[in-house]
């Protein structure tokens, strides 16, 4: 079987689950590296982004969560739109070519608050995309607002909104969703937001937290959807896998994955989503290190400066809060490949 998996992969043929499955059990880390880098050229992404978390009060206290808090309990914060937009003041002067926007769900906040958000920031920003805005975010705005998914997505799209990101997909598989956040929309609720969302023309990227109680098995299944709902609608623009951190939260075991769990899932990840252009190698939770050995693993983006991340460093991540553009080049360039800055939508901006 595992030369007819190679065949496959050689001859640029769709393998299944199953196949995927047996690539991860069987093959061995080098030969997972060397399959994945035929499927790639030497160029590597990266963007000048900035992440904003508005607050990480929340209505789900998922247990995977190490940076969701209630109301009144220490560590919660929630900022102002003003003070927001005190905080992204200079990003012309950095180059900011991107607003990454996540945060909790709000206990007290209406959805005129996320609109006026996106507006306040085109307003001052008007140059820079607002990537902004999980599908569970979409779910819950419906919710406050009495709107159904459509009205959401006019009236955010009428502000100002861009792009989404792909965060709140966890593991598409509902027996393990269950259990690591049974407070978090179903598993098809969250393809159907985001299929809605490409048929209102909204790009967005897709991810799959790994390392918990999922087995190999779920990894696929999960992938499996991704694929699915690429064939239909062709909106995904990248697929970043997130390793998870355990410190913090209330999925108690080891810390941090592996580094070569890490680069087999990445790896994997590339053979399989045969449809998914872009892989990010997201450097926050996997590590400087980690990441760039990735890039000989399938992975083709390094995601961005970032500037200062929050929600994996509640969990004690051991990146950075944020890259320099240098340090991104230096990463990339060590890697042997070629540094090429873009912007939300893949378009190249400049090769270094």
């Amino acid at each position: 079987m595992k030369r007819l998996i190679e065949k496959k992969i050689l001859n640029n043929q769709r393998i299944s689950v199953e196949e995927g499955v047996f690539l991860f059990k069987n093959f061995d880390i080098v030969e997972l590296g060397k399959l994945a880098s035929l499927k790639i050229d030497n160029k590597v992404y990266f963007n000048i982004n900035k992440h904003i978390n508005p607050t990480n009060l929340c209505v789900n206290r998922c247990k995977f969560c190490a940076f969701s808090r209630s109301k009144g309990e220490d560590g919660g914060y929630e900022y102002s739109i003003d003070k927001i937009l005190d905080y992204t003041k200079d990003s012309e002067y950095h180059g900011t070519t991107e607003f990454h926007i996540v945060g909790g769900l709000h206990p007290d906040k209406p959805f005129s608050y996320y609109t006026d958000l996106i507006k306040a920031l085109k307003n001052r920003h008007p140059n820079i995309t607002v990537k902004a805005y999980t599908a569970v975010e979409i779910d819950y705005y419906s919710k406050i607002s009495n709107m159904p998914i459509e009205g959401v997505f006019e009236k955010l799209l009428a502000a100002g909104l861009d792009l989404m990101p792909g965060g709140g997909a966890e593991i598409l598989k509902e027996s393990v969703r269950s259990k690591i956040c049974p407070e978090k929309i179903s598993a098809q609720r969250w393809l159907d937001i985001i299929e809605t969302a490409h048929k209102f023309g909204i790009k967005t990227n897709c991810t799959m937290l790994y390392g918990h109680i999922e087995s190999i098995e779920d990894r696929l299944f999960h992938l499996n959807k991704l694929r699915e709902l690429q064939d239909k609608t062709g909106g995904f623009l990248a697929f970043i896998p997130l390793s998870f951190h355990a410190k913090n939260t209330d999925i108690k075991k080891y810390p941090y994955t592996t580094g070569v769990d890490d680069l087999k899932t990445i790896a994997v990840s590339r053979l399989f989503l045969d449809n998914i252009k872009n892989i990010k190698a997201y450097w926050v939770m996997l590590t400087e290190k980690i990441a760039q050995v990735a890039l000989s693993f399938g992975a083709n983006d390094l995601d961005g400066t970032v500037v200062k991340e929050k929600i994996t460093h509640f969990a004690e991540a051991l990146s950075k809060e944020g890259l320099s553009i240098d340090e991104i080049i230096y990463l990339i360039k060590k890697a042997d490949k070629i540094p090429v800055e873009r912007d939300s939508f893949y378009n190249e901006l400049k090769y270094y």
